[in-house]
């Protein structure tokens, strides 16, 4: 019998997880729960009633994986999943895992020109997805040059993922892969332009489950987690499926599209213990409870990643549920988060301190440490990151630069260690010959009861000097005019530096943004 098991090393200074030389990442993650006598437990639940077991949810993993084999797929292909949350998911993601298949899946809010260039770019095998997304998969499909030799529906006629799973046998060897082999893909979000596909390792989900999951936010076999955030990336896919399987929990799967009532009314219904959400759906949140009813009482604490927190969105969701927002910032590249606030250690207003088992450096554009206190990009090290971008060797060096990962983000590090977001490395703003940051202008905004969002960009005034432009999402819109553009700009000139207020607004109906809840200010920026 293979030996799959790992060893956690806990140092004065450092922390890592040694590895079996034969390790495939489903084991631990599937396996293992049988041996510790979690069969009857359930797993998952999945709205409106459906439950799997941890022992129907390793015979289901297992009959998928040999459905694919006997397909024909073989060890190292990838199948891209346009896959809703549900619990074939789990099923297909772990399943290829244990069979040597790479699963990639994949944003299921993008368009079909997306996902024709990802099927193009992956030279995937298959394509499993979901019947809802036929409307966008299907033409992307005839549109590839590349055509993928096996495709199929997750349910509905014809032959399914579903029916193959039912046909299949059960049990299923490991495919004797290494902690260090590519195991699944993630597109990342794209905030900048084309999506790159990174290819991430077996022993990353440990990493992340461990050091983030149980160290950081304390995950433990009674909690129940639910995400607003979508399995489809990173943050999700930790907080959906990863965390709740490393410590034997259970998770909450809701396949709708996250909107204020409907997650609230999962919190009320099936009580998680764990609510993990974005900045947006938490202000939106906040303004569906100024006249609704929730019931907060299972929730230990709630967390954020995606975008920055505001601390005057933590400070009113504290008031209005008696819960805390532990915010934090990760990566597709990371594969989670690497920052974080603590239910023991936390500040408004920043992303926390560093987790467990990854590193972190503050360098100026020539890559040289900046002085304590002063703002530069982020670069973190940490075993969860990517080996690599596919089939993109020119970002791979510019963001994976021995050994460490370049964020993208810029950062300081305040005088008591919290680590302070300051904007996208491309989206700070030279005022004056000053140095500006979008975030701190956009919290200052957010803190007024009438701005529900706000994203701020560089804008030339007339004499080609770069002056910030504010795009303002209001709580009620016909509140928009002049006159709410003076009480703003008052509002800004008594807490920001004089060159930091907003010279323009403009009220907008929504912010453009990733799948992740990043704002794209570069669109705006276009605009």
């Amino acid at each position: 019998m293979q030996d799959h098991t790992i060893r956690i090393m806990s140092e004065a200074d450092a922390a890592h997880i040694e590895f079996a030389p034969t390790f495939n990442v489903a084991v631990p993650f599937i396996d293992r729960h049988l041996g510790e006598g979690r069969g009857a437990k359930v797993a998952i639940r999945e709205t409106p009633g459906r439950e799997v077991t941890y022992a129907e949810l390793a015979e289901r993993v297992d009959r998928c994986g040999n459905a694919l084999l006997e397909l024909g797929l073989g060890r190292g292909e990838r199948v891209l999943m346009m896959v809703k949350d549900c619990a074939e998911f789990y099923f297909l993601f772990w399943g290829a895992i244990k069979a040597g298949i790479v699963p990639v899946p994949l944003n299921t809010l993008l368009r079909a020109k997306d996902y024709a260039f990802m099927i193009e770019d992956s030279g995937c095998s298959g394509v499993v997805y979901s019947p809802e997304f036929a409307a966008e998969v299907e033409p992307a499909l005839e549109a590839s040059p590349h055509k993928p030799a096996h495709v199929l529906r997750t349910e509905g006629d014809g032959t399914t993922l579903v029916g193959l799973i039912d046909a299949a046998a059960a049990g299923l060897e490991a495919a004797p892969t290494a902690a260090t082999d590519d195991c699944f893909w993630l597109y990342s979000s794209g905030t900048t332009g084309t999506p790159k596909g990174a290819v991430h390792l077996h022993r990353d989900m440990v990493v992340t489950s461990q050091f983030y999951g149980v160290e950081t936010l304390g995950v433990r076999e009674d909690d129940v987690c639910f995400s607003a955030a979508k399995l489809f990336f990173a943050y999700g896919l930790g907080n959906g499926m990863t965390f709740p399987l490393w410590a034997g929990a259970t998770a909450v799967l809701f396949p709708a599209r996250p909107m204020p009532d409907n997650t609230l009314e999962i919190i009320g219904t099936f009580k998680p213990t764990l609510y993990f959400g974005v900045p947006t759906l938490y202000a939106a949140q906040l303004a569906w409870l100024d006249s609704h009813a929730a019931d907060f009482a299972s929730v230990r604490y709630c967390i954020s990643a995606g975008e920055a927190l505001p601390a005057d969105i933590f400070r009113r969701w504290k008031e209005q549920t008696g819960t805390v927002i532990l915010d934090g910032i990760g990566s597709t590249e990371a594969l989670h988060i690497f920052i974080s606030n603590t239910a023991d250690d936390h500040k408004p207003g920043t992303s926390g301190r560093m987790v467990t088992g990854y590193q972190s450096r503050i360098v100026d554009e020539n890559g040289n440490q900046v002085t304590p206190g002063d703002s530069g990009q982020l670069m973190i090290k940490g075993d969860s990151a990517a080996k690599y971008y596919w089939n993109n060797p020119g970002k791979t060096a510019q963001t994976m630069v021995n050994g460490w990962l370049n964020t993208g983000d810029t950062y300081l590090q305040d005088d008591n260690g919290y680590f302070v977001y300051c904007g996208r490395n491309d989206d700070m703003l030279k005022v004056g010959g000053i140095w500006c940051s979008p975030f701190e202008i956009e919290a200052k905004l957010i803190e007024h009861p009438k701005v529900l969002e706000a994203a701020v960009v560089g804008h030339e005034d007339d004499h080609g000097l770069v002056k910030p432009e504010a795009y303002v999402v209001l709580n009620t819109p016909d509140e928009a005019g002049e006159a709410l553009e003076k009480e703003l700009l008052e509002h800004c000139k008594g807490g920001l530096a004089p060159y930091k207020y907003p010279r323009w607004f403009r009220f907008v109906d929504e912010l453009p943004k990733t799948a992740t809840g990043k704002i794209q200010r570069f669109r705006l920026r276009q605009a």
